[in-house]
């Protein structure tokens, strides 16, 4: 209508030129415009022009309304900005608020976690035994008072009167004070040189001691050449006036070095000392007293002929060339011999000669060449021991032969050692024929049943037989267990020296052996001044690698973040020297020369005990109702006490990518400490800024650039789980956590990630190293895989030093020499976990191992020299891996699966 009105009044005034019309003008125009100008018109004409007033105040209103629209609007969309923002404050108070009560749960639960560690502390404190300080004697042994004297010097002591309860001082030697040995000085300027050999290798045991007031044990060692050997009363005066001997000799060992004489014929009276000779008769044996040993020259003999390098008989095939051989000196007649004693032996002898000719007559049609029998071999014709350790590399079994008469059936002669030792050196299986019972070398502790076949002569003829229903793997592991003892026990002066301390220390005394060596670290000691990064740190913003989503763990409770603590250490030293003699002298897992903090081969206690008198430690799942991935992340659980583990990282000049892999490692559950092998001979930079990951980080100096650097067991690393990684190795936090509970139930065996093989190449005859896809894997890289710190002592001191010499002269390998070493003490494949199969670095420039073809003939070259050291392929093969129990299993809404992704 305004609109309307509007065009009326534009109308009207575009007719006229003025909004008031004169009636003079009017009347003077025609009648028939006189008709239109009425009083009508003129009242409309004011209608009209009210009207116009009335349009131009609502154009007014209009522009009012809309500048008030306007502004209307502008509240409007001020309103709905604040308002967006105020939603998006709340949902990020709602995220604050989730991400809080999910923090609070875990803080709630950490709170609860050490509440039973502080019970279990208390606990602790009062059922916890610690060794008290070393209990040493305060003086030097003393003479015994005159009236014990009398009643002591006027008896001679023969095989019944002594044994260690009531002939040895055990007052000096405390269980909970370490072996000590005190040896005195021959002054002698005439003694031989081999004699001055052994006396060196003697006083440089570890149990030697220079003080004499706190020796367990006081050692005389007589050589050829001793003064006072063909004078019996020279050498009673010379033993009772020794400065410690007490009178009667107590704690003493006579090691008597002369193979020829036995001390007890010549009428000596050793008293309460400890006889050690290669001979006895059996009249003045002192069984479980003195000790029968071999002799000390043949051990030389054989070391100088091996030239300090490890004779590795190989184990296979497992029957050689020669099924059974005889190399020996049997004679046909008795002419030699005039004594009925002497023709009592040959007699016997003649019996066995005639049985393996009988043997070898009956059975060479069938098996040529199976038996290689030579019975006019000895040290004086020299007609075939020349080719005696040839020949016994290519026998399966050996015959060794003893007669043992009334008068000296104790007595071990030279040849009998010579052979023994020859056999087991070689990987022949020796059959100890005897018309009497054999005591073989430290057979208190060595359970030779393991290496030989012991029979009587009786047994003779059925020899054969018995022989041939051996299967491969019997002969194989008799040979195994021959080359084992052998190399431990007595290829050379040093371990035979070690065995015998170790025969009294843990056999006799049943003290725990000493720890293995620490190795102190030299650490970069200006590590402390570095700056800590926090989490608005310029590297992290700068650096999209540190937030890799592919790394990133989410959401996901992995476990509880602990305060660091360390692995319970030596609390079965006692235990095992007492009830598990057996197994450190005869397993190859184990040793009786160290006592190590812990063994990966402890005994595990039944499930229900965790529960019922044994708790300390456990956590089990759901305090033992079990759960899915909530009750799970919670604790650990399984059939250990809880525990942490150390990450080793080996790093050479790679500093930007070890920080990256550091980063990742923040707030990792269950990690205790990051040691940081530098190989490089350059210090870190003075300007790097180590990450602040929740735990501490240890950079230790290396002597020298070694991969087997990353193997040393560090006094550092407090746990038994060891996390080896390479300084370009990333892994999610859930990959490692599931590998440590993986480990955690294999704790002998190496745990990890990428996986090879070792494959047979029948044109070459020989082993090659492989690491294409395959559905079965022998080997774990030590880049990316858990093992026990154990292992870690046996490669450092006990494995050959030429295997790390080898790796050295590479610069590679060590890694397969870990997996040899774990796979030949434990006969076990490793275990791969995940499918992750090789580790991808953007960030790195360079690798370990840049040319490939050369790196890959190193490592084939490295599998077959290892073998030549084991003298066997170790390595073993298995077909699976393992994953999370509730991967690809589905779960129902208000339940979770262990682990988001494995």
């Amino acid at each position: 209508m305004c609109l309307l009105a509007f065009n009326l009044s534009t109308f009207y005034l575009i007719s006229f030129n003025s909004t008031t019309i004169n009636p003079s003008i009017i009347q003077n125009n025609e009648p028939k415009y006189e008709l239109l100008i009425d009083d009508n018109s003129i009242k409309n004409l004011n209608k009209i022009n009210d009207l116009n007033i009335r349009v131009h105040e609502l154009l007014r209103i209009r522009s009012s309304v809309l500048k008030e629209l306007r502004s209307l609007e502008r509240n409007r969309t001020s309103i709905i900005q604040e308002l967006t923002e105020h939603n998006n404050e709340l949902e990020k108070l709602k995220s604050t608020i989730g991400k809080k009560s999910s923090e609070l749960e875990r803080i709630q639960m950490h709170i609860k976690q050490a509440v039973v560690a502080q019970k279990e502390a208390k606990v602790l404190v009062g059922s916890m035994i610690e060794p008290p300080l070393n209990l040493l004697p305060k003086q030097a042994q003393e003479k015994i008072s005159i009236e014990n004297e009398k009643t002591t010097i006027t008896r001679h002591y023969n095989h019944d009167d002594c044994h260690m309860n009531n002939c040895f001082d055990f007052s000096r030697c405390s269980l909970f004070s370490s072996f000590y040995v005190f040896i005195y000085d021959n002054h002698n300027d005439h003694v031989s040189s081999i004699y001055r050999i052994i006396y060196d290798k003697f006083r440089s045991n570890i149990h030697v001691t220079n003080d004499p007031r706190i020796a367990c044990i006081y050692l005389l060692i007589i050589s050829e050449n001793f003064p006072h050997l063909n004078d019996r009363i020279s050498f009673q005066n010379y033993l009772d006036t020794l400065p410690y001997w007490a009178g009667d000799g107590r704690n003493h060992i006579i090691f008597n070095l002369n193979s020829k004489i036995d001390l007890n014929s010549i009428g000596l009276n050793v008293k309460k000392a400890i006889l050690v000779q290669n001979q006895f008769d059996s009249s003045s044996l002192r069984h479980s007293f003195d000790l029968v040993i071999p002799d000390v020259n043949i051990i030389h003999f054989y070391s100088l002929n091996l030239n300090g390098k490890i004779f590795s008989p190989q184990l296979s095939p497992a029957k050689r060339k020669y099924f059974l051989t005889f190399l020996g000196r049997i004679s046909d007649d008795n002419s030699d011999h005039n004594n009925n004693n002497n023709s009592y032996d040959d007699n016997l002898q003649l019996i066995i000669k005639n049985t393996m000719i009988n043997l070898s007559t009956k059975h060479s049609v069938v098996n040529h060449n199976e038996f290689l029998f030579d019975f006019d071999c000895d040290e004086k014709t020299k007609k075939l021991c020349d080719n005696q350790t040839i020949i016994l590399l290519e026998s399966t079994f050996t015959l060794i032969p003893i007669i043992i008469n009334n008068h000296h059936n104790i007595h071990r002669n030279h040849d009998f050692y010579l052979r023994l030792f020859n056999a087991l050196s070689t990987g022949s299986i020796p059959i100890i024929i005897s018309n009497d019972i054999v005591s073989l070398p430290f057979e208190d502790v060595i359970d030779w049943r393991k290496a030989t076949i012991r029979l009587p002569i009786a047994r003779i003829t059925e020899l054969y037989v018995l022989l041939k229903t051996y299967t491969d793997a019997d002969i194989i592991e008799l040979r195994r267990y021959g080359i084992h003892f052998y190399r431990t026990y007595f290829s050379n002066l040093d371990q035979f020296i070690a065995t015998f301390f170790a025969y009294f220390g843990t056999f006799r005394l049943q003290i725990p052996p000493s720890s293995p060596p620490s190795y102190r670290s030299t650490y970069y000691y200006n590590q402390p001044k570095y700056d800590i990064l926090t989490n608005s740190s310029d590297l992290l913003l700068t650096n999209p690698l540190l937030y890799d989503n592919d790394l990133s763990d989410g959401d996901e409770f992995l476990g509880p973040i602990e305060p660091p603590f360390a692995s319970i250490s030596y609390r079965r030293n006692y235990s095992i020297t007492m009830n598990q003699l057996y197994s450190i002298w005869n397993d190859v897992s184990l040793t009786p020369f160290h006592t190590f903090p812990s063994l990966p081969f402890d005994p595990v206690l039944p499930s229900e005990s965790k529960f019922i008198g044994s708790s300390y430690g456990f956590r089990p799942i759901g305090a033992g109702l079990g759960g899915s991935g909530k009750e799970f992340s919670e604790a650990l659980g399984g059939n250990q006490i809880r525990e942490q583990f150390t990450i080793v990282i080996l790093t050479y000049e790679r500093e930007n990518v070890l920080l990256l892999v550091l980063s990742h490692l923040k707030n990792l559950p269950y990690l205790n400490k990051v040691v940081i092998v530098w190989n490089s001979p350059q210090p870190p930079s003075e300007d790097i800024i180590w990450p602040d990951i929740g735990v501490d980080i240890v950079v230790i100096k290396s002597e020298h650039n070694s991969l087997n650097n990353r193997f040393i067991p560090f006094d550092e690393i407090k746990t038994e789980a060891i996390l080896s990684i390479d300084d370009d190795t990333n892994l999610r936090h859930d990959e490692i956590i599931f590998a440590f509970r993986v480990w955690r139930e294999a704790r002998d065996r190496i745990v990890g990630f990428p996986a090879r093989f070792h494959a047979w190449d029948s044109n070459q005859k020989s082993w090659f190293y492989n690491s294409s896809y395959t559905c079965e894997y022998s080997m774990i890289l030590t880049g990316a895989a858990f093992f026990h710190k154990y292992y870690s002592y046996l490669y450092s001191y006990s494995m050959p030093s030429s295997i790390r010499d080898k790796v050295d002269e590479f610069m590679n390998c060590e890694d397969i020499a870990m997996n040899f070493l774990v796979s030949h003490v434990t006969r076990k494949p490793p275990i791969k976990v995940t499918s992750k199969w090789t580790f991808r670095c953007p960030a790195c420039q360079t690798g370990l191992s840049e040319n490939q073809s050369e790196h890959f003939l190193k490592r084939h070259k490295c599998i077959n020299y290892f073998i030549s050291i084991y003298g066997y392929m170790p390595l073993l093969y298995t077909q699976f891996r393992a994953d999370s129990v509730l991967f690809k299993t589905r779960v129902s809404h208000d339940k979770q699966k262990c682990f988001k992704y494995i």
